[in-house]
């Protein structure tokens, strides 16, 4: 039996007996504090023995064997037993005398014993820490002497009894960290010799009752980590003057801070983030005893300067430790008075705010500090020199941002650094060597800057890094050097999008502990290192877009934890493997490496022969090689005369045959079942269109009967009809706007955001195409999502070219402000608008229709939507809400899956947080490429040409493997935040 069991066993046997004596001074806080430390027998046994000096009459003699020469759980009336290890039993109710409980710290189970109200002598109960549940028992507010109540720490749910305001005694009163909830009763207004409270970490709601406001002798107040709502009362800092920590963080209270605020003159913490209020901080000069101040994740400010006037009123805070002003809407620059702080801060966060100008040279005075956090603001010019002073700086985050110069070699001196973030700035220069100086760095990202020259060996060396580094699309240059051996702790490396060049690593395969692993985009050369085959715990592989070579490694068949490889436009050859990771086509990209062969059939690669391998010998090559010379020198006149003659005879023939689809009319019939309903699939003014599946090669097509071009059917009469590939998924038109009469569930007709963006580009690049790389450009003149096709893979293609034109020489000459007599081409809604003045077709004109498309796909609107009149279209409906309201204009499809998910295609719908999230900026770069392209005048529109090329990269960023920087975040939300304090 353990020791703990026993004791309280011995402990609740006891209180049985208490009934049967007469004690004079017995206090059972002394009991039960006396053995929790050590918890062993020879405690329990005191205890006990202790006990019997206190009782003074035994009439019974139940107490004679209670000595030392037996075992106590021999001793009569005691039992060592489980029987009520797991809860408080009720014969706890008998106690009349007792005064104090103190249970803190234990296991103890099951509810709060309802007749523990019977102890009408109790001043302290403190349960705190335990795993009692059900709810709190009404009948302990006729405790009248209670001034202690502490039941901390639990898993109790219900309501605060409003019989507690009854407890005119009660001082301190905690119920953090339960599962509390209702309101707050008014009735606790009424405890008048109040000095603590704290509700923190429940689920309570509602308007908190202003009488509580009116606790004079109040110290500690804290309501954090709820769903309370309301405003704060207008003489807080008066009606409170003994306050010493106030929270009210984690809830919905709005409105602003009261000035009143600043007579609270002993307040040490004060925490406000988390809620809805706004309007500016007052001053808080007369805080000068303040340790930590939270302002974040609020509505603070209106972006402009003036709004951190406050934070000048800080400098007599001498005893400042943690400034929290993060993610609300302070503008302006950041006051120089920040250099006067107290020395004695350790964490500024002012992220995610709209601050302007320069991080101020006095920053190196805060020699103490610990966290710095500036991140995703307007700040500009360089890192200050004197950032170098901040020895005891463990995280620096200045990423997204407008910071330039060269990144300053005094943060060398850093050497207390764990992570540092400088991406998305304007920086330049080296990376500078120093940065090997901070040997405890566990996060660097250097990424998104105009960084150049090589990767210092230094920097590399830093065994310490684990977390990630990150160095990618900057203008590095130079090869990896063999030092990266030395991250061997490392799990994710990006040094994607750079200028590197050179073999690729054999050291590399020293980092055992690397999940992520990014180098695409670069000038590496040359085979995959055999030596790579020791990286087994990758998830994901980035390789693409070099000039890599060689054949693709087997090694990666046995990486069981690999779900991303991207090979991709390389110079890769030979066979690919059909096992392992290769086995999934949405987890292995090698398009653009045109010597691959085999694999699954879903990666579409050309069938290798039997014997063919990418390791065929270079001797072999040669010996194949002299005997094609040998053959040639002997039949070249003959070959060259009979080739010649073959062409002369059947240049179109053989053409034909291999790219054109020779149909009659009877296999077209019997293909189609003589033309049934059954398979018709549209009809439109051209004619109607039909499915069918050739009997031959059960290849599914589709047939569109017209009427202007000659043939014969089997009665003499003329037929017409052009034979296509049938397009398996319809058109856009049907996933944009599902029928709810459709067999399948309208769920299933959705498409995602990348399945969009997917859909976009392949529209992109089939008009840059008619428009480019044609003999002569083609005009599209009905560009709509009816016509855009889905096939199986859901790949989009262009259709319906009735109304498509060819431009002569002499068209492409012409003016655009020249007008023609010519009926409007196009469907409303699409055509551009100098169609309708006459004005000649030309490229930009289907420029304009593919705008419109683009911003239709994403808002779920067409553009002849009832909305859209009185001079308001679609154009001008998104233009209006870029780029801080796009969440209000997307498509409602996608916001249903936000519900579900949490997200729509990973954009966090969040308002406060809108402009900040990677995809989100790809999705209002998307929307300004629809606005651009849909431009009133035709100058002013993008050719198709730089419309892929920047959705292209749009759609790189949303596919590559995900790197949230705001992951990095973590490190200071673990920060000291005086959160709660718990009277013992």
């Amino acid at each position: 039996m353990e020791a703990s069991n026993v004791f309280f066993l011995v402990y609740v046997e006891v209180i049985v007996l208490l009934s049967c004596f007469n004690l004079h001074g017995f206090n059972l806080l002394g009991l039960v504090t006396a053995s929790p430390v050590v918890r062993g027998n020879g405690t329990d046994q005191h205890a006990l023995l202790q006990f019997k000096t206190k009782v003074t009459g035994d009439p019974l003699k139940i107490m004679e064997s209670w000595n030392i020469s037996i075992h106590f759980c021999q001793w009569h009336g005691v039992t060592c037993d489980n029987s009520f290890y797991n809860q408080i039993p009720q014969e706890i109710g008998r106690l009349r005398r007792l005064e104090t409980l103190q249970l803190t710290n234990n296991s103890i189970r099951g509810e709060i014993p309802s007749n523990l109200s019977a102890c009408s002598k109790l001043t302290l109960v403190d349960m705190r820490s335990n795993q009692l549940a059900g709810e709190i028992p009404a009948s302990l507010g006729l405790l009248s002497n209670l001034k202690f109540l502490n039941f901390a720490n639990n898993s109790l749910k219900g309501s605060i009894p409003p019989l507690f305001g009854n407890l005119s005694s009660l001082e301190v009163l905690s119920l953090a960290i339960n599962a509390l909830s209702a309101t707050i009763p008014e009735a606790l207004g009424q405890l008048t010799n109040f000095s603590f409270f704290s509700i923190y970490g429940n689920a309570i709601s509602g308007n908190f009752p202003m009488s509580i406001f009116n606790l004079s002798k109040i110290r500690s107040f804290d309501i954090g980590a709820n769903k309370i709502q309301g405003t704060l009362h207008s003489d807080l800092g008066i009606t409170m003057p003994s306050i010493e920590f106030f929270s009210v963080a984690g809830n919905q209270i709005s409105g602003q801070i009261p000035i009143s605020i600043s007579n609270a003159s002993n307040l040490n913490v004060l925490l406000f983030n988390d809620n809805r209020l706004s309007g500016n901080v007052p001053s808080l000069e007369k805080l000068d005893k303040l340790v930590n101040l939270g302002l974040g994740k609020n509505h603070f400010g209106h972006g402009k300067e003036g709004d951190l006037k406050f934070l000048c009123s800080l400098v007599n805070a001498t005893k400042l430790k943690f400034l929290y002003i993060g993610t609300s809407n302070f503008g302006g620059e950041l006051p120089k008075c920040i250099s006067n702080f107290s020395t004695t801060l350790l964490n500024l966060v002012i992220e995610q705010n709209k601050i302007m100008g320069r991080i101020p040279n006095g920053i190196g005075n805060l020699i103490n500090l610990e966290v710095l956090s500036a991140l995703e603001n307007q700040l500009s010019g360089p890192i200050p020199f004197e950032i170098g002073r901040l020895q005891k700086l463990n995280i620096f985050f200045a990423y997204t941002n407008f910071l330039s110069g060269t990144i300053t070699n005094s943060i060398g001196n850093l050497t207390m650094l764990i992570k540092l973030a400088l991406n998305e700035n304007n920086l330049q220069g080296s990376i500078p060597i120093s940065l090997g100086n901070c040997q405890n760095l566990l996060l660097l990202d250097l990424s998104n800057n105009n960084l150049s020259g090589s990767i210092p060996h230094e920097v590399l060396r830093l065994q310490s890094l684990s977390i990630w580094l990150d160095l990618s699309s900057n203008y590095l240059t130079g090869e990896l050097p063999g030092e990266v051996e030395k991250l061997k702790n490392l799990g994710r490396f990006y040094c994607s999008q750079n200028r590197l060049s050179g073999l690729l690593p054999r050291n590399l395969g020293s980092c055992v502990s690397l999940e992520t692993l990014s180098l695409d985009d670069n000038l590496f050369e040359g085979p995959i290192p055999s030596s790579w085959s020791s990286l087994r715990g990758l998830v994901q592989l980035d390789l693409s877009e070099n000039n890599l070579s060689g054949g693709i490694p087997e090694f990666f068949v046995t990486f069981g934890a690999l779900k991303y490889l991207n090979l991709s436009f390389n110079d890769f050859d030979g066979v690919i493997p059909s096992e392992g990771v290769f086995k999934n086509a949405s987890a292995t990209f090698v398009e653009g490496n045109n010597k691959l062969c085999g694999g699954i059939p879903e990666l579409h690669l050309s069938r290798c022969n039997s014997k063919t391998s990418s390791t065929t010998s270079v001797k072999l090559k040669i010996a194949i090689i002299v005997v094609m010379l040998g053959v040639a020198l002997v039949f070249t006149c003959p070959l060259v005369l009979w080739f010649t003659k073959k062409r002369q005879q059947h240049p179109r023939t053989i053409c034909e045959e291999n790219w054109l689809l020779q149909l009659s009319y009877q296999s077209i019939l019997r293909a189609t079942n003589g033309f049934s309903t059954q398979n018709l699939v549209g009809a439109g003014s051209f004619g109607s269109v039909y499915k069918g599946i050739l009997e031959e090669s059960g290849e599914v097509i589709a047939v569109k009967v017209l009427s202007a071009i000659s043939g014969i059917d089997r009665k003499g009469n003329d037929f017409k009809a052009l034979a296509y590939e049938f397009m398996e998924n319809g058109s856009l038109e049907d996933w944009l706007y599902p029928s709810t009469s459709m067999n399948e569930p309208e769920t299933m007709r959705n498409l995602n955001f990348i399945q969009r963006v997917n859909v976009a580009v392949d529209v992109a690049h089939a008009l840059e195409y008619l428009h480019h790389r044609c003999e002569t450009p083609i005009i599209h003149c009905d560009l709509k999502p009816s016509n855009i096709l889905l096939d199986e893979e859901m790949v989009g293609h262009i259709s319906d070219f009735g109304l498509a034109k060819i431009l002569s020489g002499d068209e492409l000459n012409y003016s655009a402000n020249e007008s023609i007599s010519l009926g409007l081409r196009g469907t409303i809604g699409y055509a551009p608008p100098e169609y309708g003045m006459g004005s000649e077709l030309s490229t930009n004109g289907v420029v304009y229709s593919y705008g419109i498309l683009l911003l239709e796909m994403l808002t779920g609107k067409r553009p002849t939507n009832k909305r859209f009149k009185e001079g308001l279209s679609l154009h001008n409906f998104v233009k209006a809400a870029l780029p801080n309201r796009v969440v209000e204009i997307i498509d409602p499809i996608l916001l249903q899956e936000s519900v579900r998910g949490g997200t729509v295609a990973g954009i966090t719908l969040n308002e406060n947080n809108l402009g900040n999230d990677e995809y989100l900026q790809c999705l209002n770069s998307i929307f300004k490429i629809g606005l651009t392209c849909s431009a009133e005048s035709p100058s002013e529109r993008m050719d198709m040409s730089d419309v892929v090329t920047k959705l292209c990269s749009i759609k790189d960023k949303l596919l590559r493997p995900t790197r949230l920087y705001r992951g990095i975040r973590t490190a200071y939300d673990a920060k000291p935040t005086g959160n709660n304090v718990f009277l013992s």
